[in-house]
């Protein structure tokens, strides 16, 4: 390292969209564009752009007529034409100077920032149906924050040192993986879609990157923008398309050095189990590391404040639909409160608005696609013929995939409805008596096999001290008066395990050193001449 630094990150802070403001005009003006002029996506390999005769269309969750992009499918030549070129564009990246590789990501961040913000967050919000608050702390804030914060924690990783003594001098450099990185992003998350990708290339890796198709638009610009901040042709191909012909490809090559995934927990295993058929045929063991899926808890205590509860479940369990692997989907309430906050609960569920999010009064827009809806609408079924549905409990799916916010009560706290990951707007609540304190965080613990998030609502601080020890491995993110979710960059890293990954945190310095491989050098300056050691003589 030399005695350039890199500029202290701050986290990226949040537009209003309010009536009236600058934002929400550009913002209004970019949406009526990208509804206006859909975008054709090419397959990119090696900064080369490949037109296919095989495309799908992109279309708006909230009004399913409308299409966001046409896109070219990456078949299997063009998945082995990317390990080829990122092959070649492989050494030069490794061995650019850490400082000017971090500058790009920089560069990107303030692209990112200001004259790109408008153009991404409207493809957010077209083809992921997020509301314009919703896109921007995904696609604006915490992709910005990712940018940032990584190169500041690069910079800290290859500062720490080892020890020298006198007469050697020991240091350690951070390598890139011997291979490229398969990115395989969510359709839930641009920014986790994004940093996917740019995490290992961010520590000097090639990569290929496959995104779900409801975040393609973005991820298109995304690659546009890394393109303006000076990222070289070839270490960055996109592969737009189906992923197990995709991965299938990319696990058949020796050069596979690791995989960066966010999705299901099944996905994952499929994955997993792939690269073991095949360990032998690579010249390493590739690094897997995979945020998948959750079941969200909030278990409040009988001191907690009903009002704070209420605002936590609302947002907590149905903004972006409850289509996040953080979302509330199971609640624990003592019988003292049940009967307070499920009146509140109810009466604010009455003034939440469904519908397209380019309505800014919207609090609610459509699931990612038919097959989203049809799962859900699954679920809500379970919900009315074994459950009580207190709210909502109806989708329809004439014009785009909207569900109601539902909330439903269950008597049986292993329910179905308490154990499985839904992925859309449904709360199950189960009523507990509140002397069963301690056993129902013992309940917990053991009813699913996730643990990503979940928090603790209590004014007794005793009480926060047992949940927080007995749910010690429940969550790799735990609340204390806070909704599951919303980790932010850089003060909360993000990850679980059990059925919910390998927990290597996003967002944190632990997950690049996923994507290095370290190399330790000692230099003697007066090598010894006398082969025998004193206790010969």
């Amino acid at each position: 390292m030399h005695g350039a630094r890199v500029p202290s990150p701050v986290n990226s802070a949040v537009r209003t969209y309010a009536p009236g403001t600058p934002e929400r005009d550009a913002l209004v003006r970019a949406l009526a564009e990208a509804s206006r002029e859909p975008l054709e996506i090419p397959v990119l390999v090696g900064g080369r752009e490949v037109r296919t005769d095989d495309r799908f269309d992109v279309v708006m969750p909230h009004a399913h007529r409308e299409r966001v992009a046409t896109v070219h499918r990456a078949r299997r030549d063009e998945v082995s034409a990317a390990i080829e070129a990122a092959m070649r564009a492989a050494p030069a990246w490794a061995a650019m100077d850490v400082h000017d590789r971090l500058a790009i990501f920089l560069r990107a961040a303030e692209l990112l920032e200001g004259p790109w913000r408008m153009r991404v967050n409207a493809a957010c919000m077209l083809a992921q149906s997020k509301t314009c608050h919703q896109a921007e702390i995904d696609a604006a804030c915490e992709l910005v924050d990712f940018l940032r914060f990584n190169a500041h924690f690069a910079e800290r990783l290859a500062d720490e040192q080892p020890l020298s003594v006198p007469g050697a001098w020991n240091r350690v450099e951070l390598r890139p993986l011997e291979g490229f990185v398969l990115a395989i992003g969510p359709f839930n998350f641009l920014s986790i879609a994004a940093n996917l990708a740019l995490a290992p290339l961010l520590m000097g890796n090639v990569v290929l990157w496959k995104p779900a198709h409801a975040t393609l638009p973005g991820c298109w610009l995304i690659w546009q923008l890394l393109t303006e901040a000076g990222l070289p042709r070839g270490v960055l191909s996109l592969l737009p398309g189906e992923g197990p012909e995709q991965a299938g490809a990319a696990l058949d090559s020796p050069h596979l050095a690791g995989i960066h995934f966010t999705g299901s927990t099944g996905t994952f295993r499929a994955l997993w189990r792939g690269v073991a058929e095949r360990l032998d045929r690579y010249r390493g063991f590739p690094r897997l590391v995979g945020e998948t899926g959750g079941k969200g808890f909030l278990v409040a205590h009988p001191s907690a404040d009903p009002a704070a509860l209420v605002t936590a479940i609302v947002r907590g369990g149905y903004e972006y639909q409850g289509q996040k692997c953080s979302a509330l989907s199971r609640l624990y309430l003592p019988r003292s409160l049940a009967a307070d906050v499920r009146e509140r609960l109810l009466a604010e569920l009455g003034r939440v608005r469904v519908g397209d999010v380019r309505d800014f009064g919207v609090f609610l827009g459509a699931l990612v696609d038919e097959r989203a809806y049809r799962k859900v609408e699954g679920y809500l079924a379970l919900a009315r013929g074994s459950a009580r549905v207190l709210y909502g409990g109806r989708g329809d799916p004439s014009n785009g995939w909207f569900v109601e916010p539902t909330y439903v009560e269950v008597d049986d706290p292993a329910h179905r409805l308490m154990q499985e990951e839904i992925f859309g707007p449904v709360v199950t609540a189960w009523v507990y008596e509140d002397g069963a304190w301690l056993d129902v965080l013992d309940l917990v613990d053991r009813t699913s096999p996730y643990a990503l998030t979940g928090a603790v609502f209590a004014r007794d601080r005793v009480a926060l001290v047992e949940a927080t020890a007995r749910l010690r491995q429940s969550a790799g993110n735990f609340y204390v008066n806070d909704k599951p979710t919303g980790a932010v960059v850089g003060q909360q890293p993000f990850g679980g395990a059990r059925a919910s990954g390998t927990n290597d945190k996003a967002g944190a310095p632990w997950n690049l050193l996923r994507w290095c491989s370290p190399r330790s050098i000692k230099e003697t300056f007066v090598p010894p001449i006398d082969w025998r050691y004193p206790f010969m003589d």
